[in-house]
């Protein structure tokens, strides 16, 4: 696999993550011990840079992005993708800090990507994922927000907010970071929402997700409320070539001329 993939970046944003950063760190290199992890921390209060520290300094497949105050997960993600594409990786993962998302499945993403695909999603609501330790009241709302994205974006993916997930350093060279500006789970969708509009292979593996036992969720009324409007927006903006396409596709599907504007 390490033929077919190229060098392996796994990005961590932390945000007062002290109890959990260790035992992440553990469990990905038991892993997968080929490959690389930065930890990007917001000058996290709690003293999670300095951990982050020390295990760099214990291991040199460890590196830490210090940054200079919690500026959203979206802006996270960005440096460490900037950081990675300088460095020369060639697949960049999201990963949480939390232990939600299990690095013992990260080699599900790592195979979609091997076998093709451009994006491989670890994805919570296809046939064989599911969540453990959630209230109904978090699933109910990551369903209803995925079934809102899907009917109004037009994309197939059924777990678009779903922040495990693996890139070729192609595919975030292609649809381009430098304009990005939604943060929290409005990022990923948002990046997904790219990858789809530049035609490229998206797959979603199934994983269980797994509800943090440590430390706090960073979910608030903002980032729901950043999310809800952006995706209306783009699902405003893109309707009128959804509505081409589709016709486009009906009259060669029936032998008539397709529409051209």
């Amino acid at each position: 696999m390490d033929r077919m993939l190229g060098r392996v970046l796994v990005i961590v944003p932390t945000y007062n993550e002290r109890e959990n950063l260790p035992m992440i760190t553990k469990r990905l290199r038991a892993a997968l011990p080929g490959v690389d992890l930065l930890i990007a921390d917001d000058n996290s209060p709690d003293g999670t840079g300095a951990v982050a520290d020390e295990l760099a300094a214990a291991d040199p497949q460890v590196h830490v992005l210090h940054r200079p105050g919690k500026q959203g997960l979206g802006a996270a993600y960005i440096a460490g993708f900037q950081w990675g594409l300088e460095e020369g990786y060639d697949v960049l993962v999201e990963m949480d800090a939390d232990g939600s998302h299990q690095p013992e499945e990260l080699h599900k993403l790592l195979d979609a990507v091997a076998g093709g695909a451009d994006l491989a999603i670890g994805s919570r609501w296809v046939p064989g994922g599911k969540v453990v330790n959630w209230p109904s009241s978090r699933e109910f709302l990551s369903r209803g927000a995925n079934t809102y994205t899907r009917l109004l974006l037009g994309m197939r993916v059924r777990d678009a907010t779903a922040g495990f997930r693996a890139y070729r350093a192609t595919t975030l060279r292609k649809i381009g970071l430098e304009d990005v500006q939604s943060q929290g789970y409005c990022f990923q969708i948002d990046l997904t929402l790219r990858t789809v509009r530049h035609g490229l292979r998206v797959v979603e593996a199934p994983i269980t997700f797994v509800d943090r036992t440590a430390g706090s969720s960073k979910m608030n009324r903002s980032i729901m409320t950043e999310a809800l409007w952006r995706i209306t927006a783009w699902g405003v903006t893109g309707l009128p070539t959804r509505l081409r396409r589709r016709k486009e596709n009906s009259a060669v599907r029936w032998g008539e001329k397709p529409f051209v504007d």
